[in-house]
């Protein structure tokens, strides 16, 4: 197949995937210990990779942007610089992609095994709808909790850097908790929510459709499980420049 076909056509059947899971959240029978298993998994289960990365990304912001605000004798602002890059891109970009990577391989992989040794087929001949009970509470936990982990990241990684910038470079931890009072807007924390809600959404869709899609054994497993992977990571730092500059024309207007 030409590869703007397949693209096209792999869009599709995602795009189709998804809305029918979300569209699934609205109507019964509604499998409430399967979404509340799968919040478990994606939020607590990722909670402690999203902070350590959170607090070690923000102290590297310090200290690489430290000596040089140091040069322009802005050494104040750091908390501001660190606080915008983390609230505004980094946090939900970065939590986007530990995310992908930990639990759109597990999403793949799991419903890979479940094709290949037939329990899907199973399952639809048992009368049950598998976008309902599978799809449908792994996207939604992942747009419920992502946002959440996002705000813990950015939380984490505002702490890092007034670690660093208080125990490396001896600068008051009240100067720098004052920057970053100033330095962030409440367009900065809407942006920062609003994009987890749609990179979850790609990383649910993206992994289940693999997942599912998934054929030749237990390769096809290993092969859909990379692929979700790679995609999700991809569409992620793609649809986010889309996304950013839409919400920079929106929020933007507005301020009018």
């Amino acid at each position: 197949m030409n590869p703007l076909k397949k693209f096209l056509f792999e869009l599709q059947e995602i795009s189709i995937l998804s809305f029918g899971a979300l569209m699934a959240l609205f109507t019964k029978p509604r499998y409430i210990p399967e979404t509340i298993k799968q919040m478990d998994l994606v939020g607590v289960g990722s909670l402690p990779i999203v902070i350590l990365t959170g607090f070690f990304t923000g102290g590297v912001l310090v200290l690489q942007t430290f000596p040089t605000l140091s040069y322009y004798s802005a050494q104040g602002q750091a908390g501001e610089a660190v606080a915008t890059a983390l609230v505004r891109e980094l946090g939900p970009v970065l939590c986007a992609l530990m995310v992908s990577g930990r639990i759109g391989s597990a999403i793949s992989a799991e419903l890979g095994s479940m094709v290949v040794s037939q329990q899907i087929d199973a399952m639809r001949a048992l009368g049950t709808d598998p976008v309902r009970k599978l799809v449908a509470p792994r996207i939604f936990a992942l747009i419920l909790l992502l946002p959440l982990l996002t705000v813990a990241a950015d939380v984490f990684g505002i702490i890092g850097g007034g670690v660093i910038a208080s125990n490396i470079y001896n600068q008051d931890t009240n100067v720098f908790i004052t920057s970053v009072r100033n330095g962030i807007e409440t367009q900065d924390i809407l942006g920062g929510i609003i994009k987890p809600v749609f990179f979850g959404l790609i990383i649910g869709g993206v992994s289940c459709y693999r997942g599912l899609s998934t054929r030749g054994g237990t390769v096809g497993v290993g092969l859909s499980t990379t692929s979700a992977v790679v995609q999700g990571s991809i569409a992620v730092i793609i649809f986010d420049f889309f996304l950013s500059k839409a919400l920079q024309t929106i929020l933007d207007l507005g301020r009018l």
